[in-house]
């Protein structure tokens, strides 16, 4: 079958047959998603730790399957630590949703590392994760905060710990970002099964 490209010139002075829908029009490309680093937990360590991480990149995201080795039935947070930084210079706010309800608010204002997920306490079903994506922009501009935006959720088919969130927060320092650490909230490690990746995003 013949494919055509409709332009003005075309209809003009005539139609140039193409054998792929594709020839002859501007190509587009997305921005590039490039894999930096990934981490797995194994039952030994609360804490995940992303370091050095490049400057090459216009955004970060963090994709993580999630659980703990905590006797919790119930979905639970973890911290977000940026370049070590453990002072009052975060500041976050969330909209929740548990299946039978919905509730907002602030975890506060010049706070702490706040929490960041929901994560799957190790009392929960077997084989329940908690699945989170954690974008954090302009991660090197030293001229801005650096904003950080969440969705995350866990659901075991239960009454009980499923939960929905979307979650904005701000690191308020300009430095560039170079380290991330993300600790389970639970006490208990992150467990076998727990996977975190790193990207790196081009583009705008």
């Amino acid at each position: 079958m013949a494919v055509y490209k409709l332009t003005g010139s075309s209809v003009k002075n005539g139609r140039t047959e193409y054998s792929s829908f594709l020839a002859g029009n501007p190509a587009v490309t997305p921005p590039s998603y490039e894999s930096i680093a990934t981490a797995s937990g194994n039952g030994s360590s609360a804490t995940i730790t992303f370091s050095s991480i490049p400057s090459t990149y216009t955004h970060l995201q963090i994709r993580a399957i999630t659980r703990d080795t905590s006797a919790l039935n119930d979905s639970y947070g973890a911290k977000l630590k940026i370049n070590s930084d453990t002072g009052s210079n975060y500041t976050s706010h969330y909209l929740l949703g548990t299946g039978s309800g919905i509730s907002s608010g602030s975890q506060g204002t010049s706070i702490t590392p706040p929490n960041c997920m929901q994560t799957a306490g190790g009392g929960m079903a077997a084989n329940v994760f908690g699945a989170t994506i954690i974008d954090i922009l302009d991660y090197k501009n030293t001229n801005k905060y650096k904003t950080i935006k969440i969705l995350t959720g866990v659901d075991q088919n239960s009454t009980t710990g499923d939960n929905l969130g979307l979650q904005s927060a701000l690191w308020m320092n300009t430095n560039a970002i170079t380290q991330i650490d993300i600790t389970s909230d639970s006490g208990g490690n992150w467990a076998t099964g727990t996977q975190f990746a790193l990207y790196g995003i081009k583009g705008a």
